[in-house]
């Protein structure tokens, strides 16, 4: 940072947003981050909008479920995911594109254009599940 920047003497400052690859082309930005180390990157399935019985659930209910889901879709593994033969005997406990039980709340919560995800370590995983629907938290 420049002197006269941390003084607060300059208004602005001209930084190109956008990046550049190797051969100087623009690049166009990932929306979904690439999980680090054991970490899974996983997508919550969108909560039924009304009940069994045809009533329409609340906004606060839908976000409640969402939120609070046990349910979720490996899309990403980390590279270091499962390769520890001392926690993992039996080897990876799921695979990208399996639906997964977690415990509520676990990992780091974000959104992307609305749609939540979360990243959980890889020993948070509980179980997979071959259909997720009419799976829910008691």
């Amino acid at each position: 940072m420049s002197e006269a920047l941390a003084k607060g003497e300059v208004e602005s400052v001209s930084i190109s947003s956008e990046p550049k690859t190797e051969d100087n082309e623009p690049r166009s930005a990932q929306q979904l981050p690439q999980p680090k180390g054991y970490k899974l990157l996983i997508a919550l399935p969108e909560p039924d909008e009304m009940t069994e019985g045809g009533i329409l659930k609340a906004a606060k209910t839908l976000q409640d479920e969402e939120v609070g889901s046990i349910v979720g879709m490996v899309l990403k593994l980390g590279a270091d995911a499962y390769n520890d033969p001392k926690r993992f005997p039996s080897g990876p406990l799921c695979k990208e594109g399996d639906w997964i039980l977690m415990r509520s709340y676990s990992g780091t919560r974000f959104k992307v254009h609305g749609k939540e995800f979360r990243l959980i370590n890889d020993d948070s995983v509980e179980a997979t599940v071959e259909d997720p629907r009419g799976i829910i938290k008691v």
